[in-house]
């Protein structure tokens, strides 16, 4: 099993990204895409500002979604080669389902922007952690998509951000553990200087 579902600490000790490109079907039906997203909700919010917004690319729009990242790149890069479009569309087909996760502060708001975007991300994690207690596995990626303006105007304003892309689905086969941070050289203990 690539992440242990026995207990939520199990689970939260066990959670791993599966490779977007490794996802497939089944992935979360409409029941479940909302139970997954309803999860991502439950996460730190300071000032209750909900400053992230969730948008589904359908599986009937892969193809349109694929156009939208082969235009934008061809106007940033015109002269670009056959393989880096069908890179375009390689990210735009992987697995069955795709979650677009803004980062959509409110711009008027005293609470700073910077805890707004740290929400937005804590958003898109607690989406994982549904992904994952579902049974199924996610990946967050941005890359180029995330910070062209042209995509993040299909699917937001122009003060919001793409935090990422979370493709969902099924593990085509065993998912790999991959290097954890070593625990003493990002963790210490605080030791107030001498005044």
């Amino acid at each position: 099993m690539f992440n242990d579902l026995s207990s939520p600490l199990a689970l939260l000790q066990t959670r791993r990204s599966g490779k977007p490109r490794d996802l497939v079907t089944p992935g979360p039906d409409e029941a479940q895409m909302r139970q997954i997203l309803e999860i991502a909700m439950r996460t730190p919010d300071h000032g209750k500002l909900a400053p992230w917004r969730f948008v589904i690319i359908g599986s009937d729009q892969r193809g349109t979604f694929a156009e939208l990242l082969e235009s934008a790149y061809l106007r940033e890069k015109p002269d670009a080669g056959k393989l880096e479009i069908e890179t375009m569309h390689q990210f735009a087909n992987q697995a069955p389902c795709v979650v677009v996760v803004l980062s959509s502060p409110i711009m008027d708001s005293h609470i700073p922007l910077w805890e707004q975007q740290l929400s937005a991300g804590a958003a898109a994690m607690n989406l994982l952690h549904g992904v994952h207690a579902l049974g199924y596995a996610g990946g967050w990626l941005t890359a180029w998509p995330a910070f062209n303006d042209d995509v993040r105007d299909a699917f937001g304003e122009a003060h919001e951000k793409i935090a990422g892309f979370v493709f969902i689905g099924t593990p085509s086969g065993q998912m790999k553990e991959r290097p954890r941070p070593d625990y003493d050289s990002r963790v210490s203990h605080w030791e107030p200087k001498p005044r």
